[in-house]
């Protein structure tokens, strides 16, 4: 699933394609919206909120989700499609560009943004950035595994599963250790912040410093392979708060000392 900075890097796409200009063409095709027809309307902002997407005209937002699958892509005019024409779910066009979403596993129509996006923490790569407010959020369910409360959205906004496994290596944590025995939760929200940011304008997501093909990551999907620290193989196990919301988690048994 993409996680924040996938996001925002395409909330940017859109925002040079639409922002500000009329659209000369809208078609929505989702059939709850498909009489939707923002054609001559301009689009006020484009803006991203963890791992959701914006797009404001006049009243009205459409609110997206990328889900495993979706996508935005941006197109000029006459331009062929990457991906087939069937998977397209919104069409919107202007002069100069046509911003086409794939697959969007969420696609809605919405008055008060608050009704979609509203339960959502402090974003990491928002203008609402707030840590205080994470760390308060997280520490508010002290017997909660870290892997847990470092995904749930309402505590901060962006981090996905990638971010979740390679945060808790960082900081020698076992994804579920409880929060109360975690250690500092102002630096496992401080890491998580300066690591995003760090990769927030980046097409390949790198948390080693290494851009190197196969050495990006410390842990997430190098099951059975060698710590890059210390040799020792790297386990794989799920984590969730019940079995329909098991996610993968990757450690290092000897650098991430599991809970007692």
């Amino acid at each position: 699933m993409p996680e924040g900075d996938t996001v925002y890097r395409a909330a940017n796409n859109l925002r040079t394609a639409l922002e500000g200009k009329m659209l000369t063409g809208c078609d929505i095709r989702v059939p709850r919206y498909a009489t939707v027809d923002f054609t001559g309307q301009t689009v006020d902002a484009v803006l991203s909120r963890g791992k959701h997407l914006l797009i404001r005209i006049g009243d009205y937002s459409i609110h997206s989700h990328l889900k495993m699958e979706g996508t935005w892509q941006v197109y000029a005019p006459g331009a062929k499609w990457r991906r087939p024409a069937f998977q397209a779910r919104a069409i919107l066009s202007t002069d100069s560009a046509i911003a086409v979403g794939f697959e969007l596993g969420v696609l809605e129509i919405v008055e008060n943004e608050d009704d979609a996006v509203g339960y959502l923490g402090p974003d990491l790569l928002g203008p609402d950035w707030d840590a205080p407010t994470a760390v308060s959020n997280i520490s508010t369910d002290p017997d909660r595994p870290v892997g847990l409360a470092l995904l749930d959205q309402r505590n901060l906004a962006g981090l996905g599963n990638v971010y979740r496994n390679e945060i808790c290596f960082l900081r020698g944590i076992d994804p579920r250790t409880p929060v109360k025995d975690a250690g500092n939760i102002a630096k496992i929200v401080d890491l998580s912040f300066r690591t995003i940011m760090a990769n927030k304008d980046r097409s390949q997501r790198v948390t080693t410093g290494d851009r190197r093909a196969g050495r990006h990551f410390w842990v997430y999907g190098r099951e059975n392979k060698p710590c890059r620290r210390c040799g020792t193989t790297v386990e794989f196990g799920l984590l969730g708060d019940n079995p329909l919301e098991e996610r993968q988690i990757y450690y290092c048994p000897y650098c991430q000392p599991g809970p007692s």
